[in-house]
């Protein structure tokens, strides 16, 4: 989804079982510092939008009486409820809806969250939707993260993004179409416009992660940018080369990510 508002059911396809093996799960003290800041208890409910995979809602389901996971592509909700069965995670629910469509009859929510998630939609018509689907104390809340890449690193990231170019061109791509810019900025305005107040920043440190080749190799393929199906019959040879890459760069092991510290917004109306 783009702020365009023309959905590309393409964007993640193939990439679901490659996300969670892929990219480096938020911390337990990301979930605890949730917790303090919304002196959360248990009771209540939660709206993660664009969950994917359940990368947030299951970290913070416990702290809820009810966590929903909402998102577009069904093959992320379908690997959210085996992650979630996997864990004992029982008070989870799994919704396959776009972000536009809401507030689809989902009821009032003591926190929103979106992590990683918040560019891909009509963001003016998805922040106005969420502020009038918070309860009483409630608050919306974006993540600033990136769980794909550290800011310091013994991966080869620039080698990687040039063999993806290689394949896929120059300019990156994002399921069918291309972002030749990025994807938006600027969700403070958005926020401000829809009537919410904020923001109040929290922030939980960086940390250092230990990646396998199979681990790098997945969080390529968990990228809209380089999805399994942007490769086409040549995704066997791009992943060929991808390993060949990685063992010349670290034949003895694995590598390490210095990942940067995630800041969560919180917005309230």
């Amino acid at each position: 989804m783009t702020d365009a508002g023309k959905w590309d059911p393409s964007l993640y396809s193939g990439s679901a079982g490659y996300y969670a093996r892929g990219r480096a799960a938020y911390p337990p003290e990301l979930a605890a510092a949730f917790a303090g800041e919304l002196e959360l208890d248990g009771s209540g409910r939660l709206l993660d939008v664009g969950c994917g995979p359940g990368s947030l809602t299951l970290p913070l389901a416990g702290w809820f009486a009810e966590a929903v996971g909402l998102d577009a592509d069904a093959d992320m909700l379908r690997e959210a409820a085996r992650l979630a069965a996997d864990a004992e995670i029982r008070n989870c629910r799994w919704v396959h809806r776009r972000a536009e469509e809401l507030p689809a009859g989902l009821g009032r929510f003591r926190l929103v969250t979106f992590a990683q998630s918040f560019h891909w939609f009509d963001r003016a018509r998805v922040a106005a939707a969420a502020r009038g689907m918070l309860a009483p104390g409630g608050a919306c809340a974006h993540v600033h993260a990136t769980t794909h890449q550290g800011v310091e690193s013994t991966v080869p990231h620039a080698e990687i993004t040039d063999l993806v170019r290689a394949y896929l061109g120059p300019v990156r791509r994002a399921g069918q179409g291309f972002l030749p810019d990025g994807t938006a900025g600027g969700e403070s305005e958005v926020y401000r416009a829809a009537g919410l107040r904020g923001p109040r920043r929290f922030e939980v440190p960086g940390r250092v992660v230990t990646r396998t080749a199979d681990e790098v190799v997945a969080g390529v393929f968990s990228l809209s940018s380089s999805a399994p199906h942007l490769f086409g019959d040549r995704r066997a040879e791009f992943e060929a080369e991808l390993r060949l890459l990685l063992r010349r760069a670290s034949p003895a092991g694995p590598f390490t990510e210095g990942l940067r510290e995630i800041a969560v917004d919180l917005w309230r109306p």
